[in-house]
């Protein structure tokens, strides 16, 4: 009977969603991001409070960017030789402590360190965050990725929000609010971290390989796999440049083109964030029962024709196109990562890296490169340019189909 009974434990983290668990980390990972977007939001108020220049202003962003994204592949690849579920709390202090220090923040130089422990505490989350969603998943990996990557879109969402009912308001010590967000997630992610720990002690993190192979073959996987996972960081690249155009540059274009206020055309990106929120939840599901290569084809097809006329229809219609479009676009946020952790099994701390954190925080380094563009070809341009980047999905067709992807686990 006991055998029995520890024959069924065993089987719960591989079979069983662990929906409790989902929940959880996808709240803390909206938690997480809403932290995050306090930087950002925090700019109006740093450039009044401290007269810092449109320069300082970047070397902060990139400092988060550097830290919160670009480091992400490197955490990845050390938690999937050594599991550290006790790195979820610990990288949470560390945001904390930021969090605190930018409430207080007396100098330019003091915000840069703050938003680098900010960063480091993201950069700690975000992959292993997305190995637990990957160990609760049991056979619905799409819908279990939808659910905690929805919680990060959502707390990017509510960057306007954040502006408005707080920096505002309270100025730079409004921060301060944000050390209770942070200290409310480090204690979830005790609970969190002590449920990895049990899951580590049942079964072992890396698949057992099932087919030996020839040494030819496996030099061909080899190489499939790595031009595979290299197009599928370039098309999230190419995703997160139009990203990072409607967000950063597009409120410009409706203030420029329609006379908005900048509380106007925040409404619009809004719209834009929380619509592709509900896009990235839908996605999931849809790529469990549809294929996760066709979703991400269609999410970037799909957008591509509304993108394009985006820059050519009035104030009125640009809301539910922008709704429409952050809606297809994103749906393949969550699939992108299952997509890569299938396409590299044993290796899901670093694909998630890769996928959310390299691919992503390129895309943000590559706003710099659309700021420039902007100021020596003018914003018009910019935006003709930025809407053009989903055509670039139909490089999708180049990856390896679900089956595919099945048969080259089986032969690994």
């Amino acid at each position: 009977m006991q055998a029995q009974q520890k024959e069924r434990i065993v089987e719960i983290p591989q079979e069983k969603t662990m929906y409790r668990i989902l929940l959880i980390i996808g709240f803390v990972h909206l938690l997480n991001d809403s932290i995050q977007a306090v930087v950002p939001a925090m700019f109006p108020v740093l450039e009044q409070s401290m007269g810092l220049t449109f320069t300082q202003l970047g070397l902060i962003a990139f400092a988060l960017n550097a830290t919160s994204s670009l480091i992400q592949p490197v955490i990845g690849l050390y938690t999937d030789k050594k599991p550290s579920p006790y790195a979820l709390p610990i990288g949470l202090c560390f945001t904390f402590f930021g969090v605190l220090g930018l409430a207080f923040a007396p100098s330019f130089w003091f915000v840069i360190l703050s938003v680098t422990f900010i960063g480091l505490g993201s950069a700690t989350f975000h992959p292993e965050g997305s190995r637990v969603a990957y160990m609760a998943a049991g056979k619905r990996r799409g819908f279990a990725q939808s659910i905690y990557q929805v919680g990060g879109n959502a707390g990017q969402a509510l960057a306007p929000l954040i502006t408005a009912l707080i920096l505002v308001p309270f100025g730079q010590f409004g921060a301060i609010w944000f050390t209770i967000v942070a200290a409310l997630a480090v204690g979830l992610l005790v609970y969190i971290a002590r449920w990895y720990s049990e899951q580590v002690k049942l079964k072992p993190l890396q698949p057992k390989k099932k087919i030996a192979a020839s040494t030819n073959n496996k030099l061909k996987h080899r190489n499939v796999i790595l031009f595979a996972i290299s197009l599928l960081i370039f098309l999230v690249f190419a995703r997160s440049w139009f990203h990072a155009g409607i967000t950063n540059f597009y409120a410009f274009y409706l203030i420029e083109q329609f006379g908005l206020s900048i509380s106007q055309a925040q409404v619009y990106i809004f719209i834009f964030l929380a619509a592709g929120a509900l896009g990235t939840f839908a996605g999931g599901p849809l790529a469990d029962r549809f294929g996760k290569r066709n979703m991400i084809m269609l999410s970037m097809l799909g957008s591509a024709p509304l993108a394009l006329i985006l820059p050519h229809v009035g104030p009125l219609l640009t809301y539910p196109l922008l709704a429409i479009i952050g809606f297809i676009i994103l749906s393949s946020f969550s699939v992108s990562v299952v997509y890569a952790q299938e396409l590299v099994p044993g290796k899901i701390g670093m694909v998630s890296g890769l996928i959310v954190g390299l691919a992503f925080g390129m895309g943000a380094i590559g706003s710099v490169a659309l700021g420039w563009f902007a100021d020596l070809f003018g914003l018009t341009n910019t935006m003709l340019f930025a809407v053009s980047l989903p055509l670039i999905g139909i490089l999708t067709m180049f990856l390896p189909s679900d089956q595919k992807l099945k048969e080259l686990n089986e032969q690994s």
